[in-house]
């Protein structure tokens, strides 16, 4: 086990929240907010930090549907392209913040199997959100898929289960030289393996799902995903939601989350607590200090009587 590593998974608010427009510099000024909280935790952790790409992936695919003069580039195309960017804005700020740290953004290609069946089901939520008239237009328009994202609608793709990071062994390399990494962006590259070699799907994988593989390949100690509550609630938005301190994960997995949002973070944090017997993780980015700490989030420990906050923790604001 690698003791003092651990893969931070970053969900979308630390490059974008909620209401916000999909603009470059609202983008780099939550990831600067982002790279100053990764950077308190570098000080005492090796850090492999992962990240989102639905509202980028989706605006580029926009851009690209508005130029005709060449036929529309891939979804896998596209995910390299919002890997590469968003990589580079994460850091070239976390590079101001820890000037004496070596830092490295890789692409990243991730193996599914052509055989999944999610391939055949578009459940993945991806681009900005659209009121219903819009969706609907979307649907008859351009034949996208669309499913609910609290009170409107956005485009859904395929998302197969990540099978294999090919370049986990060069992860490995700069893991075991001390390098911050950024990687596996959006879930990683979707490929499939044929006789004609390795090739691009249409298709985004769960960045919590790689995020968890990736942790479990290396032997990280924890998996932290990060998103924009304040931890895992039962019940959440009703009259009797009520808040997880500490549990484990055959009793989370009897409980139900919305598919789209914390259902993926819950089944990546179980899977890899239940395969390597060591902590996860989920809480609110500007809380990382005190989630790693046991003070904040939800802790999903190998087996745990579970515990509730006395409270509902404060939410945070999302736009």
């Amino acid at each position: 086990m690698n003791a003092d590593l651990v893969v931070v998974a970053l969900g979308g608010n630390a490059l974008l929240r909620r209401g916000e427009p999909l603009e470059a510099s609202v983008q780099r000024a939550n990831v600067a907010r982002a790279a100053h909280v990764l950077a308190a935790v570098a000080v005492e952790h090796r850090l492999v930090v992962t990240h989102g790409n639905g509202p980028q992936v989706g605006l580029l695919a926009l851009q690209n549907e508005a130029y005709h003069d060449v036929t529309a580039y891939p979804l896998d195309v596209l995910g390299a392209e919002s890997e590469g960017m968003i990589g580079y804005v994460i850091d070239q700020h976390l590079a101001s913040e820890l000037p004496a740290k070596e830092i490295a953004t890789l692409l990243t290609q991730v193996e599914v199997d052509p055989s999944d069946p999610a391939l055949l089901r578009p459940t993945k939520p991806i681009g900005p959100v659209y009121d219903e008239v819009t969706a609907r237009h979307l649907t008859s328009q351009r034949g996208w898929n669309m499913v609910p994202d609290g009170k409107g609608w956005r485009r859904a793709v395929p998302s197969p289960a990540p099978r294999r990071i090919l370049e986990l062994p060069a992860i490995r390399v700069l893991v075991s030289h001390g390098v911050l990494i950024v990687c596996a962006g959006g879930g990683g590259i979707p490929v499939l393996r044929d006789d004609e070699g390795i090739r691009g799907i249409e298709a985004v994988i769960d960045k919590d799902a790689t995020s968890s593989l990736l942790a479990r390949e290396l032997g990280a100690a924890r998996l932290v995903l990060l998103t924009d509550v304040k931890g895992v609630a039962y019940g959440y938005g009703s009259d009797h939601e009520r808040w997880l301190r500490t549990v484990a994960p055959d009793t989370l997995r009897a409980m139900q989350f919305p598919a789209g949002s914390m259902q993926p973070k819950v089944d990546a944090a179980c899977a890899f607590v239940e395969a390597t017997g060591r902590t996860a993780h989920i809480g609110a980015l500007d809380d990382l200090p005190l989630v790693l700490g046991g003070n904040a989030g939800t802790a999903i420990v190998p087996a745990a009587t579970t515990s509730w906050y006395d409270r509902v923790p404060d939410r945070v604001v999302t736009g």
